[in-house]
C-alpha cells in the first residue's frame, strides 16, 4: 500500500503516515531553494528558524520516511543519491581511497 501524501492543512505531526506542514515546507523550499536571494544558509534560518545544522537533521530524517517519497519521489530519491555519494567519499577517504 502506498501511502498518500498529506494536504497542507495543518494536520499534527503525530497522525500515522502523514507529514507535517512543516516537512512538506522543507521539502518544497528543498526542491526550489536556488529561487531564493541570498546564501541558502540564510534563507534556511528566515525560513525555518533554525540552525543550517538541525536543517540537514531534519532533512535527512525526512527523506527517509516513506511518506516523503510519496510526496515528491524524484525530490527524495535525488537527496538519498546525493547523501549516499557523500557517504561513500567520506569513507572512501577515511581508507585512503580515491572515488
Amino acid at each position: 500500500m502506498v501511502a498518500t501524501p498529506a494536504p497542507h492543512d495543518g494536520q499534527p505531526a503525530d497522525e500515522v503516515g502523514a507529514l507535517s506542514e512543516r516537512d512538506c515546507d522543507i521539502l518544497d523550499f528543498e526542491r526550489q531553494w536556488w529561487k531564493f536571494a541570498g546564501a541558502k544558509e540564510q534563507a534556511v534560518r528566515e525560513k525555518f528558524d533554525m540552525s543550517t545544522t538541525r536543517y540537514y537533521q531534519v532533512l535527512n530524517a525526512l527523506i527517509d520516511r516513506p511518506e516523503a517519497l510519496a510526496h515528491d519521489p524524484l525530490l527524495v530519491r535525488r537527496l538519498r543519491r546525493l547523501r549516499a555519494a557523500r557517504q561513500r567519499q567520506r569513507s572512501a577517504r577515511r581508507l585512503g581511497f580515491e572515488v
